[in-house]
């Protein structure tokens, strides 16, 4: 395997505190030094007291500089973080392979800068079983471009009756289970699920809605569903089973993560059960963090502003960001949900719910988060790659001596034109077409290896 040394770049790494210019030493597929800019070998962190590669303090460490043939990149003028992990994919394969395979998904994560995805196992048949979850893997080494963590299904089938074999998926490698877009309507069941898994130390992860109130809606219930003429899911279909879940993680004291939320109301119930010391954890979405309910009216039904939570009023998008500035989300995660174009080219009411965003995800986030002064790099860091890497318990989020070589490297300042045609998902469904975005992905290394490499930013591997 080659060896390369990233020099001159910025490395923005939460998990160690660092933000500013260092090199990197890649070797075996491993970070092997990680040292400021100009500074001598025994200057870098770790060569002193016991630092990320664990040396105990006053030990010598040898100086050396690139190995023998090594490689060397000069990233001046870049952004050099811990490869980006998202925690809420959609493959679809087995059994949709029409919208995407682990093939062209995982290329579309390594375009958009991410190194991990965990895929859901809203899958045909669903992953809530040993042999769902092995295939998967099994694929995913073979053809993956990315590391790849399945999540499992919390009930058979995902129909909400019976829990499903979650000790055998996660013996198989399963990071967490999800019914995904089903909810898990019934409490007893949930109950069961957050009180189980505790067995095996992993979240359990609920999409929050309750159906009742949200059945046969199509958008965000308010004056522009009334005015579109289009049935509408209120905002409470949301904080009400959010809220559900936070009395039955107080009983249990299990693992929570809450998908995609999109209200104020959730992230208040999610302040109050954190003063109350509950560990819940919950994500957003670029779209939710960047559109609303506007954009349906102004793209004049396109279904491609159609997704589930959908987007919703300016007031909710504002307490989004908010919350990304004081903590109380945890992750940005792009519930990537590619779809066939010939199913979403048909009305607004009949279309499948969801949009891809592998691709899109740091542009949008660079552009309208860091860039507009919401959040700084390091909290995008935190959001997008040590926290996800965190609640899974997978290796990433961290650039330290020692670990694996997975890598995303940003172009802060990068001229960026969505283009859906030239995704490299199979699927084609975004609402970004033709958005121009300042902020892009330079690089993406899996492993010791690059797998991405933007040729508009003059970097060669």
């Amino acid at each position: 395997m080659a060896s390369w040394l990233l020099r001159n770049g910025r490395v923005v790494d939460p998990s160690q505190g660092l933000d500013g210019p260092h090199d990197i030493l890649i070797v075996n597929g491993r970070i092997a030094e990680l040292r400021p800019v100009g500074a001598r070998v025994s200057d870098a962190p770790g060569s002193k007291g016991r630092g990320p590669s664990g040396r105990e303090r006053g030990a010598a460490k040898p100086e050396r500089g690139a190995p023998a043939g090594a490689h060397v990149v000069d990233l001046a003028g870049r952004i050099v973080t811990p490869g980006l992990v998202d925690m809420h994919v959609h493959l679809r394969e087995p059994g949709q392979e029409h919208k995407e395979i682990i093939e062209t998904g995982t290329r579309a994560a390594a375009a958009g800068g991410f190194t991990s995805v965990a895929c859901m196992p809203n899958t045909e048949p669903v992953n809530d079983n040993l042999s769902v979850t092995e295939y998967i893997i099994s694929e995913a080494r073979r053809r993956g471009a990315v590391n790849v963590f399945p999540i499992g299904a919390v009930s058979k089938g995902s129909a909400g009756e019976e829990l499903a074999e979650i000790g055998d998926m996660v013996r198989a490698g399963a990071v967490a289970v999800s019914d995904d877009g089903r909810p898990v309507s019934s409490s007893h069941l949930m109950r069961m699920a957050l009180e189980y898994t505790r067995l095996f130390d992993i979240p359990v992860i609920n999409h929050c809605e309750d159906r009742s109130l949200s059945a046969g809606g199509v958008m965000n219930e308010g004056t522009a569903s009334t005015l579109l003429g289009l049935k509408g899911i209120p905002a409470a279909s949301e904080s009400i089973m959010v809220a559900r879940d936070l009395r039955l993680l107080e009983l249990t004291s299990g693992r929570l993560h809450l998908a995609h939320l999109s209200t104020r109301a959730s992230l208040d119930e999610v302040r109050r059960a954190r003063a109350k010391g509950a560990k819940v954890t919950c994500e957003a979405t670029p779209h939710h963090l960047v559109l609303t309910e506007e954009a349906v009216v102004e793209s004049r039904y396109d279904s491609a502003t159609k997704m589930n939570p959908p987007l919703r009023a300016e007031e909710d998008r504002l307490a989004l960001l908010h919350a990304l500035e004081d903590g109380t989300v945890d992750v940005i995660a792009t519930d990537h949900a590619p779809h066939h174009s010939d199913e979403k080219l048909v009305e607004f009411d009949d279309a499948p719910f969801g949009i891809v965003g592998l691709e899109t995800a740091v542009s949008l986030s660079v552009d309208r988060l860091v860039h507009a002064g919401h959040v700084r790099l390091s909290r995008l860091v935190e959001l997008m790659s040590l926290n996800p890497a965190r609640i899974l318990k997978v290796n990433g989020g961290t650039l330290s001596e020692g670990a694996t070589a997975d890598i995303t490297i940003l172009a802060p300042d990068l001229k960026v034109r969505i283009d859906a045609a030239k995704l490299r998902s199979r699927s084609k469904n975004t609402p970004f077409d033709g958005w121009e975005l300042r902020g892009g992905v330079a690089a993406t290394i899996v492993g010791g290896r690059p797998l991405f490499v933007n040729p508009e930013t003059g970097i060669s591997f």
